[in-house]
């Protein structure tokens, strides 16, 4: 594969991370600075989501919480590494599909990474329940990265029926 066959995809995923991470960073300023949705504690949206302001000093459900600013520091280098390799990757591919699901875990990533050393963790404001039960609060970061794989293991099954029906 030529550089010149991936430069349009590698923009385009370049410009969906470029823009997942200012809608992430941008709904997160607007929640806590002018929403203020400290001061509101929680708001029913749905039967089924609220929004309430959350600090995740972990990664997803709180796994291998961070008490310390190092340790925050040290997720947020880990967060900078993925994206790194994921632009890498992005740099080889030729489909749209994949270059926008990359583009849309490059973003969330880095949106995520950033709170850590600016707010202690990760902000996260949507309450996702049923039943009474809570199982998962997040932010825009999270259902881009959501998004992201979810297009990847489409791009994957159908791409690989594609090609199976070309071998046939």
């Amino acid at each position: 594969m030529s550089d010149a066959g991936s430069r349009p995809t590698l923009a385009l995923g370049l410009w969906v991370a470029l823009a997942a991470l200012v809608i992430d960073q941008g709904h997160k300023l607007w929640m806590i600075h002018v929403y203020d949705i400290a001061s509101r504690g929680r708001v029913t949206l749905t039967p089924f989501l609220d929004m309430i302001f959350v600090v995740n000093p972990g990664i997803s459900y709180g796994l291998f919480e961070q008490s310390s600013m190092t340790g925050q520091y040290l997720l947020s280098g880990f967060a900078a590494v993925v994206a790194v390799a994921l632009a890498l990757w992005l740099r080889r591919q030729t489909g749209r599909l994949r270059a926008v699901a990359i583009g849309f875990l490059i973003g969330g990533a880095l949106g995520n990474a950033i709170d850590r050393p600016i707010y202690g963790g990760v902000a996260d404001f949507f309450s996702a329940h049923a039943f009474g039960f809570y199982w998962y609060i997040f932010n825009l970061a999270d259902a881009f990265i959501v998004a992201g794989v979810a297009a990847l293991l489409y791009d994957s099954v159908f791409e690989n029926r594609k090609k199976a029906a070309k071998t046939a």
